[in-house]
């Protein structure tokens, strides 16, 4: 799908970084587009990042500790 954009300040913006990184307008404006959308991915709230893993161990339920060493020696075959 096409990107038309009519805007006399971003023309003058992506020139600018045309001539910057000696570029295309079609990279330039790609690079741009990238290092916006991975900076707001950094910045999301931590609870936002975390959402998935919360999701998890909420359906994991209660961690329910067990004697380490007893299953560690079983594990390994020793008494």
């Amino acid at each position: 799908m096409a990107l038309f954009i009519k805007d006399p300040e971003v023309d003058k913006l992506t020139a600018e970084l045309v001539t910057l990184t000696k570029t295309t307008k079609t990279d330039a404006v790609k690079m741009a587009l990238r290092r916006e959308i991975a900076l707001r991915k950094v910045n999301r709230p931590i609870r936002e990042r975390l959402s998935k893993s919360l999701e998890l161990a909420r359906a994991a339920g209660p961690f329910a500790p067990g004697d380490h060493k007893r299953e560690t020696d079983e594990m390994w075959g020793e008494d």
